[in-house]
C-alpha cells in the first residue's frame, strides 16, 4: 500500500508501540498521516516523526478527534472570552472496564496502560484550556498482572497558576468528564471526549446557571477536515505536533513520577 502511488494518506490506527515506526515508514513512502493518539511513547519517537515530516514535507496531525468537535472550539472559545473569569482547575476523568489480559492496551511491551490508551485525553485537554504546558507533575497508579496501570491518578502545576488533576483507568465503569472552574464561574462538560450531536455544557457564574447545546457534527468529520486543509490548503493542523510532543512529554513524566513516588517536572 505504501507503494501505490494513488495512496496520498494513510491513517495509522496501530496498537500505540507501532505508530511511529509506521508513520515514518508512511512519511517515507511520500505519504501523509493521520496517527491514532498517542502519537509515540517517548519524546525520541516524537522527535524522529517530526525529523521525518520535515524532510519529506508531508503533514503528519495526531487523531485527537474531539480537538475538532464544535463543542470543544465553543468551550475554549468561552474560557478565553472570560466567561468564568481567570481559569483556576481543570477536573476530569476517562474511565472503562477492560478484563481480557490479551487486550494490547494490557501489555506493557505494546504501549499498554490506561494512561496512554484514556488518560491521554484529559491530560490533552487540560493543556488546551490552559493554553500552556505543565512544569510540575504528580502521578499515582494501581497496576494490574500484567504489569500496566489500571488505574492511575494524576495532577498538574502550570507555570500561569492553572492547576489540572484527572484519574483514568480499566476498572472502573464508563464515565467521562471535564470541569473548568474559574474565578467567577466554571463549565461542565458531561461527554467531552467523544461529542456527538446536540451536546448539552454548562456553565454557571454564581446564581446564574446556563445550559447551552451545542449543534456538533459527527465525531470524525473534524479531523478529516482538518487533515484535508493542511494538505491542500496549507493551512497548520490543528493538534501540531509540537501540541503533541507536548502531551507525550507531560504523560512520560506522570508515569515516571507514579513509579518513583515523588513530583516531576516535565521534560
Amino acid at each position: 500500500m505504501l507503494d501505490d502511488p494513488d495512496i496520498d494518506v494513510v491513517y495509522n490506527p496501530l496498537p500505540n508501540h507501532l505508530h511511529a515506526e509506521w508513520t515514518i515508514q508512511a512519511v517515507r513512502a511520500g505519504k501523509h498521516v493521520l496517527c491514532e493518539k498517542p502519537l509515540a511513547l517517548s519524546l525520541d519517537e516524537v522527535d524522529a516523526i517530526a525529523r521525518a515530516a520535515h524532510e519529506d514535507q508531508r503533514v503528519v496531525s495526531e487523531a485527537f478527534m474531539y480537538r475538532h468537535h464544535p463543542q470543544t472550539i465553543k468551550v475554549k472559545d468561552l474560557v478565553d472570552s472570560g466567561a468564568i473569569g481567570k481559569v483556576q482547575v481543570v477536573n476530569g476523568s476517562f474511565t472503562f472496564k477492560l478484563t481480557d489480559p490479551t487486550d494490547v492496551r494490557m501489555i506493557p511491551e505494546m504501549g499498554g496502560g490506561s494512561v496512554w490508551d484514556v488518560g491521554c485525553y484529559p491530560i490533552s485537554y487540560a493543556r488546551y484550556i490552559a493554553g500552556a504546558e505543565p512544569i510540575e507533575v504528580s502521578g499515582w497508579q494501581v497496576t494490574g498482572p500484567t504489569g500496566v496501570d489500571e488505574t492511575f491518578v494524576g495532577q498538574m502545576r502550570f507555570a500561569n497558576g492553572v492547576c489540572a488533576q484527572f484519574d483514568c483507568g480499566f476498572r472502573a465503569p464508563f464515565r467521562t468528564h471535564i470541569e473548568i472552574v474559574g474565578s467567577d464561574g466554571a463549565i461542565s462538560i458531561p461527554h467531552p471526549f467523544r461529542p456527538g450531536l446536540g451536546e448539552r455544557i454548562t456553565v454557571m457564574r454564581g446564581d446564574d446557571v446556563q445550559t447551552l447545546t451545542i449543534p456538533g457534527e459527527e465525531l470524525y468529520v473534524g479531523e478529516v477536515e482538518d487533515m484535508a486543509d493542511a494538505i491542500l490548503l496549507g493551512t497548520p493542523p490543528r493538534v501540531s505536533l509540537a501540541d503533541s510532543r507536548g502531551n507525550v512529554a507531560t504523560i512520560a513524566a506522570l508515569l515516571r513520577s507514579a513509579r518513583e513516588n515523588r513530583p516531576l517536572p516535565v521534560a
